[in-house]
């Protein structure tokens, strides 16, 4: 059986800014990509703290210690600069091998989006 399971999460990051003229995806900083094991062009589920919204997109690499979290295309209306999100990756493993991963949780500073 396999199930799927948090693989890794980027908690309380502030919206640097939103494109709508973008593509699509978000672009996020190369350091808390690495320190949450994403790749780029990995699919991500996006939470908004401030409205409640969520949707799922896939990751852009930003500037490395830039901070940088940008909303681009369509769901740049789902949030302003400054709001507060939660990035989260799922994984689909085997049961057995499940029970023994541990996610890789990042808690940036909420200010600056940047590891201390």
């Amino acid at each position: 059986m396999k199930v799927q399971i948090l693989k890794s999460k980027i908690h309380r990051v502030k919206v640097t800014d939103a494109n709508l003229e973008y593509i699509g995806s978000i672009t996020i900083d190369e350091r808390l990509m690495k320190a949450a094991s994403i790749i780029e062009g990995e699919k991500i589920q996006v939470v908004n703290n401030n409205n409640g919204e969520r949707f799922e997109t896939y990751v852009i690499t930003g500037k490395y210690g830039s901070g940088e979290i940008t909303v681009n295309g369509a769901a740049a209306r789902k949030v302003n600069v400054g709001d507060i999100l939660i990035l989260i990756t799922y994984a689909i493993m085997d049961f057995d091998e499940a029970k023994n991963f541990k996610p890789s949780v990042v808690f940036p500073n909420e200010e600056n989006n940047l590891l201390n």
